[in-house]
């Protein structure tokens, strides 16, 4: 079986935060998703779970923080191109998340930056390898 990664994250409408996740790209694989959690497949290898807070606590003893005003870690999508970037960004804005910074562009790199409703942050990014710097 090929190593997978799975990225919790507590969610205060699962629905809303379900549709958002699709218009990004993500489906819904139904098989492992119900109504506290919904399992959100990027690949065949990255998913992300949308779990209720109570569902969320029932793994943990720690208390959930407060995404909208502290971060607990960045996650990163890469893409085939600049415009898949922007067209994933497009369609995250207008399902309802928020870019709260400019496109950063590093000569190598463009990334943009999208949260979702709870504050999660994503960033979306696109890189050409055989642009990146050489060593001096």
């Amino acid at each position: 079986m090929a190593k997978q990664i799975f990225i919790n994250l507590a969610v205060k409408d699962l629905q809303k935060s379900m549709d958002l996740y699709t218009a990004l790209g993500f489906t819904n694989n139904p098989q492992f998703s119900d109504d506290v959690g919904k399992c959100m497949v990027w690949s065949d290898t990255i998913f992300v779970m949308l779990l209720t807070h109570e569902k969320f606590s029932s793994f943990t003893t720690k208390p959930i923080a407060d995404t909208k005003s502290n971060i607990a870690g960045l996650f990163s999508l890469s893409t085939d191109s600049v415009d898949e970037m922007n067209k994933i960004m497009a369609d995250g804005l207008k399902a309802g998340g928020i870019e709260p910074n400019e496109v950063k562009d590093y000569g190598f790199m463009q990334q943009r930056t999208l949260e979702d409703f709870d504050g999660h942050t994503w960033e979306v990014f696109y890189m050409d390898i055989s642009k990146f710097p050489a060593e001096q």
